[in-house]
């Protein structure tokens, strides 16, 4: 007779230990991956953060303000056709502060700061001039970088971008 050797069972509790250990690896790898994805930018064309077009200069009437709400600015076309894109965040507490057309300002809601079309102080308590974001005009398409934020204290003509 030829012995045959059959391999050894399995028991019940070294299964469940495999099992068990095999799902906590599982979620580890995906824990990790989640992690990773997270870390990442996924900044597309047009979200705030990158740089969005906001169109053709000829579409900025003079004297105009016109909201981005998904860039977070408004794109100011002053008298002289320069521009300036002003970040819609107030200086004083971060309020969003929106533009009030029958005024020709910015009104902020939290606490009444004022701001002219130039991103300047009309009413304290905001300490500075609105922020503003860098304005690009190629081809006659004018672009805004939100992907950097310029802080200053007034309005000065050396920050208007022309055509």
């Amino acid at each position: 007779m030829t012995a045959t050797t059959n391999p050894p069972e399995t028991s019940r509790r070294d299964f469940l230990k495999l099992a068990w250990a095999g799902l906590g690896a599982l979620v580890a790898v995906e824990a990790g991956a989640m992690s990773v994805a997270f870390s990442l930018p996924r900044l597309a064309e047009g979200e705030f953060g990158s740089i969005l077009t906001a169109g053709l200069v000829d579409d900025f009437p003079a004297n105009s303000v016109t909201p981005f709400n998904q860039g977070r600015f408004y794109l100011s076309r002053l008298e002289d056709g320069g521009f300036l894109a002003l970040y819609r965040k107030c200086t004083h507490l971060g309020c969003t502060v929106p533009w009030e057309a029958s005024q020709r300002q910015f009104v902020c809601p939290c606490h009444a700061s004022a701001f002219d079309a130039k991103g300047d102080v009309l009413n304290p308590p905001a300490p500075r001039a609105l922020d503003l974001f860098p304005v690009i005009i190629e081809d006659g398409v004018v672009k805004v970088d939100t992907s950097t934020v310029i802080s200053r204290d007034r309005f000065d003509p050396s920050q208007v971008v022309y055509a």
